[in-house]
């Protein structure tokens, strides 16, 4: 069985078209948890009061459907909603996945899904192929952010800033090699239970859960299908795609850096020397940054007294020096000598990705601007990258699987 995991917002309006394409889903083993929510205090307030009622509409659309079954988690009507200090899309998606964890055979399937996302036929069928059996941990989707004609320059932007973040994480083989996008990604039920659920956080809470997923087993990046989410405006969160399209319409996409890819090998020679920390203390590139953070100079040591046996004590290093900790140290050291971004990017792509390119795209990466080449130019370049990014992701599943 397959279980959905949908949080509703202000969705009345995407509604349909996401039961349409669930209708047309090429399985019918599934089954939707949709939890609708918002803060009690907001029936209150005149600002909010649209939004509350706007999600009594999706209570109506969701108990109305009866292509296949749907369960209504009401957070959402006067004395069910959130309290003030608990709420928001991290609790929702806890609560969704907690009812459906409660209720969900170990092998069954927990998808996450969001209204304002198109997930093709298929898109079922082959995530069940990646889960059933495989022993897999996790799977982190394939995505591609529609164009609208709004806002096609900053979601380029936005889109190509990732992708080139996960192509340097491949590229050093690093553990932590994922995308978070909560509506593209997908677990078994031992998976969830494992790791103790997903942390409720106001932002990032699908980063955190994937974070968690990759320290206990295998997170694939690749099933044979994409996800398309909406390129929209949304400041319902600290960070993510809609906190960075509102930032980056102001001209502000410094939480959005290209960090030099010598950055990243730093982090690949560090992990390099796990094996050999297990039997005494080296120089490690990210010391300086790693004494910091966790206000030690024994790192190592202390993870030395802990575990007995190489690959243990190799594992823990890795836990130590997490995907929230490989970020946080890009940022501390970008900081210090900051590039701008379209170079960054260009001599990426001509140093690691020059006999991909083709003459056109190779014309096009000379003359690359961030801010000033045309949106037809960044979205040939981020489909390029879409394509390579998707021969990594398969490439690299395959190995998982033999």
């Amino acid at each position: 069985m397959i279980y959905l995991a949908l949080p509703i917002l202000n969705e009345s309006e995407n509604l349909p078209a996401l039961i349409n394409c669930l209708s047309f889903q090429e399985t019918d083993g599934f089954e939707l948890f949709a939890c609708v929510n918002n803060y009690d205090y907001w029936w209150d307030e005149e600002d909010k009061l649209s939004q509350c009622r706007d999600n009594q509409e999706s209570i109506r659309i969701l108990r109305s459907i009866s292509g296949f079954k749907v369960n209504v988690l009401d957070k959402s009507s006067r004395g069910k909603a959130w309290h003030k200090k608990k709420g928001g899309v991290g609790h929702a998606r806890r609560v969704l996945m907690d009812a459906i964890s409660n209720t969900a055979a170990p092998n069954d399937i927990i998808v996450s899904i969001d209204a304002d996302t198109y997930y093709p036929p298929d898109y079922l069928r082959e995530i069940a192929k990646v889960l059933d059996g495989t022993g897999v941990i996790g799977l982190s989707l394939p995505y591609y952010h529609k164009l609208n004609g709004l806002n096609d320059r900053l979601i380029l932007r936005y889109e190509i800033y990732m992708r080139y973040y996960l192509s340097n994480m491949l590229r050093i083989k690093n553990p932590y090699a994922f995308t978070a996008i909560g509506s593209a990604m997908a677990f078994p039920a031992w998976a969830y239970r494992k790791v103790g659920g997903i942390t409720p956080v106001s932002s990032g809470e699908d980063f955190y859960f994937l974070q968690k997923l990759s320290k206990s087993g295998i997170v694939c990046n690749w099933a044979n299908t994409t996800a398309y989410p909406s390129a929209r405006f949304s400041d319902r969160v600290d960070f993510g795609t809609g906190p960075a399209l509102i930032k980056g319409g102001m001209g502000d996409w410094g939480s959005y850096p290209f960090y030099p890819p010598h950055l990243f090998n730093i982090v690949k020679s560090t992990y390099d020397k796990f094996p050999l920390l297990y039997e005494r203390d080296l120089r490690c590139d990210m010391d300086c940054y790693l004494h910091k953070q966790f206000r030690s100079n024994n790192i190592w040591g202390a993870l030395r007294g802990n575990y007995k046996d190489r690959e243990n004590f190799v594992k823990a290093c890795a836990n130590k020096v997490d995907a929230l900790r490989i970020l946080q140290f890009l940022r501390s050291e970008n900081i210090k000598s900051p590039v701008n971004d379209s170079t960054v990017l260009k001599r990426y792509l001509k140093k690691h990705h020059l006999d991909d390119l083709s003459p056109e795209l190779i014309e096009l990466v000379e003359g690359l601007d961030l801010v000033n080449s045309s949106v037809q130019e960044l979205d040939l370049l981020r489909n390029w990258m879409f394509d390579a990014e998707n021969k990594i992701r398969e490439q690299r599943a395959s190995g998982h699987f033999k």
